[in-house]
């Protein structure tokens, strides 16, 4: 009960951290509503099977599982046979997807899905899709289409294809994506068998097939039924579903540690300014133990409505972020959003307990404040730093070093993150430390106008000196909000000037042939451009333990010898292999080679990890296409295929940076806003707070002579001072991770790569704080008396 009352009777003083919680909670809600919601769904084309049989699971080189090793046609048809005769199955049909797509008027049909378009006759009938015109294709030279592309039956379609253009006779239409062919003609297209549909007769029951499945199919593969036939998506279905991931994962993780910085800092401010209440309940009786609970419990009821009001708040504002994301082409086609239990439950855990743990510490502390502290002004016993703090925050700032200096060597898909990381924990570093900066950087500022004798630059030095720890917890926020603003504008900025001019420095002189409007450079397009590099990339299974990774099939004079492959020097320590050491290599059309192992060379990502002969790819994945031709100066490269374009070498590392250009500016101005709104409520919930607990100052001050002009100049000086010296600080940490990062695409890209700052975000992020903060502040100056005849405004906590 007595928590109860003191938070109705302190309503204003809890109302920043009940705020900051609310924020917290919503963003994590929104996150994690949108990540349930973007779940794989069974596709519409494998609706009709009752079950799907795969084959086992290959792991990569780090041991996660990956990509499933197909059954050869030997090997699929005894399968095969055992899997018809469970009870209840009417057929079983050999599932393949291949490149196939439409030309129309010259140019590819526009399809994401174009790379896995391609099917046999049998699979339409696991969605099933219904012939709306015609008949089921019979030879080589048949398809069947999508009614939606226009084509009606009996006319003539061009359908690019892995070996090239190709005339087709449509001989029928469904109501259904895809083009369907024979089967024969997709057993040669794609002759691994990678899936087997079982469709169930009428009535039979969709389980027990799935369970006499698993009998007949033993330990060669697995059974798929139910929601887990959503396993198999689309190549594009998936790469979309991932980068939303990535982005949803990094917003949640920036709110998330946003939120324990902001309602830490925001509970320490308010329960230090509490001294006096405290001592008195010590005077009376309480003990340290009530002290803690009391506090403990305080943060608990502010968490749980704080956590349930942030609940409803990101379950409404779901519909508005799936929107954006859409916007950025990163959510699975059809996305509907569905609110689960699991997100608002782990939402509510995580503003809960982040409440209690960040009051956790500053209960410790009012729990040691003695009875005398009822007799002196609250702020009186601020003692700066001590010596736990002192060993946290140099202990942290030596982490965030050593993360500093990794990001210059980590790989490049991780050093963004690795950045990130590291500058979260140099802002934590910053502010376990800033008592003890606060203080030398206030002189430091105030130096220039102390000389003037205007008695503003004393008063603020007086109470940056002897209040350190309530500076500090202002100071805090506006840390985060500038130093994630610095980080995340400088790391695009950075890599903007970076990664173009380091690709084009690798193909100087060069002409690049590059898919346009297509998956990749089918055969057709490689016959027109002989000469050059034209990598030919499938999935492999290495060695007896079936490791699967990336070969490629090149025509390098080098390297294109029948029967060998040379290796990078990581790959073939991670297989244990050595140069004249042989081993089997196990392709997607389900049939192994023994190759020798020609040479073990230096890591070359322009080369590959493992380079086989080009035909040797081709002979056995005949439905692979090929990856961008680099034409040499001297050579004529050839664009007359359509689909094809042609670059140099500047417009080509430009065209590859630009594709993923959108989705990191989007991002890292989603994350700038999250990370500077937030920090921006919190300033201003913080300055509201320490101004309404320092009215007796402004009172003693204004009772002295002060004007209230004179006061509100005083009041937004102090502020101004203060975000000053955050903003330093939040710049100051950002610099090394910004530092490491310039430093290793120096390296990765062979060219000089200086740090690049947006003075644009860092002035957007310094003014949003500074205005909020002298906003809140700004109406401090009242005295007691003046206050009570409603002759001022007293400042509260943000709402």
């Amino acid at each position: 009960m007595l928590i109860l009352a003191n938070v109705r009777e302190r309503w204003s003083g809890f109302l920043g951290a009940f705020l900051a919680v609310m924020v917290g909670v919503a963003l994590i809600t929104t996150t994690l509503v949108i990540y349930d919601s973007s779940r794989p769904d069974v596709q519409d084309r494998y609706a009709g099977a009752a079950a799907l049989a795969l084959p086992r699971q290959a792991l990569d080189q780090e041991g996660s599982p990956e990509d499933r090793m197909p059954w050869s046609r030997a090997e699929a048809a005894p399968i095969r046979a055992g899997l018809d005769a469970v009870p209840g199955v009417a057929t079983v049909v050999v599932d393949r997807s291949f490149y196939a797509q439409a030309l129309k008027g010259g140019k590819p049909v526009a399809d994401e899905g174009a790379a896995e378009a391609g099917h046999g006759w049998g699979s339409a009938r696991m969605a099933p899709y219904r012939l709306v015109s015609g008949r089921a294709p019979g030879g080589n030279g048949e398809v069947v289409v999508d009614r939606a592309l226009g084509v009606a039956a009996g006319s003539e379609l061009t359908v690019n294809i892995t070996e090239g253009r190709k005339r087709f006779t449509v001989v029928g239409t469904v109501d259904g994506p895809g083009y369907y062919f024979s089967d024969a003609f997709a057993a040669e297209q794609q002759p691994g068998v990678g899936a087997l549909a079982l469709i169930a007769d009428r009535g039979a029951s969709a389980a027990a097939i799935a369970s006499g499945a698993r009998q007949a199919l033993g330990d060669r593969g697995d059974v798929l039924a139910g929601d887990a036939r959503s396993a198999l998506q689309p190549q594009y279905v998936e790469h979309q579903r991932n980068l939303g991931v990535q982005l949803i994962g990094a917003m949640a993780a920036l709110g998330l540690f946003t939120t324990v910085f902001v309602v830490a800092s925001m509970l320490v401010l308010s329960t230090g300014m509490r001294r006096r209440e405290i001592g008195l309940l010590r005077t009376i009786g309480a003990a340290p133990g009530q002290i803690r609970r009391m506090i403990l419990g305080e943060a608990a009821v502010v968490g749980l409505l704080g956590s349930l009001v942030g609940c409803l708040a990101g379950v409404a504002a779901t519909p508005v972020l799936r929107d954006i994301l859409k916007g950025l082409d990163v959510t699975p086609p059809g996305m509907e959003v569905t609110v689960a239990a699991w997100p608002l439950l782990t939402a509510s855990a995580v503003g809960i307990g982040v409440s209690v743990i960040g009051a956790w510490a500053a209960g410790r502390k009012a729990a040691k404040v003695a009875p005398i502290e009822a007799l002196l002004d609250s702020r009186s016993a601020n003692d700066g730093m001590g010596r736990g703090r002192w060993i946290a925050g140099l202990s942290v700032l030596g982490l965030g070093a050593v993360l500093a200096v990794g990001t210059a060597t980590t790989g490049a898909d991780n050093r963004v993150s690795m950045a990130l990381l590291a500058t979260m924990t140099l802002i934590v570093a910053a502010a376990l430390l800033a008592p003890a900066l606060v203080g030398p950087v206030g002189r430091l500022l105030t130096a220039p106008f102390h000389k003037r004798g205007s008695a503003a630059p004393v008063l603020i030095r007086s109470e940056l000196a002897a209040n350190s720890r309530r500076a500090a917890s202002l100071v805090a926020p506006v840390i985060a909000a500038v130093g994630f603003a610095v980080l995340l504008s400088g790391a695009v900025e950075t890599m903007r000037a970076a990664y173009p001019a380091g690709e084009a420095r690798k193909v100087a002189g060069q002409t690049i042939v590059t898919s346009d409007g297509t998956p990749g450079n089918t055969d057709e397009v490689v016959a027109a451009n002989p000469v050059g590099k034209a990598s030919l990339p499938t999935r492999a299974f290495v060695g007896e333990e079936r490791t699967v990774l990336d070969v490629l099939g090149t025509r390098d004079a080098r390297w294109n010898k029948p029967g060998e492959a040379v290796l990078g020097r990581r790959t073939a320590d991670g297989l244990g292999l050595e140069e004249g050491q042989s081993v089997r290599v196990r392709f997607a059309d389900g049939a192994s080679v023994t190759l020798r192992i020609s040479e073990v060379l230096a890591d070359d990502p322009a080369r590959g990890d493992f380079v086989v002969a080009r035909d040797l790819v081709r002979a056995h994945d005949p439905a692979a296409l090929t990856d961008d031709i680099f034409v040499p100066a001297g050579s004529r490269a050839s664009a007359a295929v359509p689909g094809t374009v042609l670059h140099d070498a500047m417009r080509y590392a430009l065209d590859d940076y630009n594709t993923d250009a959108k989705l990191t500016d989007s991002l890292a101005t989603m994350l700038i806003v999250i990370a500077v709104g937030y920090s921006v409520i919190a300033v201003a919930n913080s300055m509201a707070m320490a101004a309404h607990g320092r009215r007796r100052d402004y009172a003693v001050m204004k009772s002295a002579g002060g004007t209230v002009r004179q006061l509100l100049r005083l009041a937004a000086a102090e502020t101004a001072v203060l975000v000053a010296v955050g903003a330093g600080l939040g710049v100051l940490v950002t610099l090394p991770p910004l530092a490491g990062m310039a430093s290793g695409l120096s390296q990765a890209t062979s060219s000089d790569v200086g740090l690049r700052l947006d003075s644009g975000a860092v002035l957007t992020a310094i003014i949003a704080t500074l205005a909020a903060a002298v906003q809140r502040d700004g109406g401090a100056p009242c005295s007691s008396e003046a206050e009570s005849l409603g002759k001022c405004q007293t400042p509260r906590p943000a709402a």
